[in-house]
């Protein structure tokens, strides 16, 4: 579980800036989608950062 969290941790952030970075490439602008695309990316490291902890678990 602690190895989880801490990819977690790292992924969250990397795909949030992904998120961000993606909203304004496409201009739009205000705080709504910032936000928005940031919190989608942290929410698509749940699933990323369990499968690669299993994955090194499983190593």
């Amino acid at each position: 579980m602690r190895l989880f969290f801490l990819i977690f941790t790292l992924a969250s952030t990397a795909l949030a800036g992904v998120g961000v970075i993606a909203v304004l490439a496409a201009g739009l602008d205000g705080w709504r989608p910032i936000v928005i695309g940031a919190a989608l990316g942290a929410l698509i490291a749940i699933p990323v950062a369990w499968l690669a902890g299993r994955k090194i678990r499983t190593l």
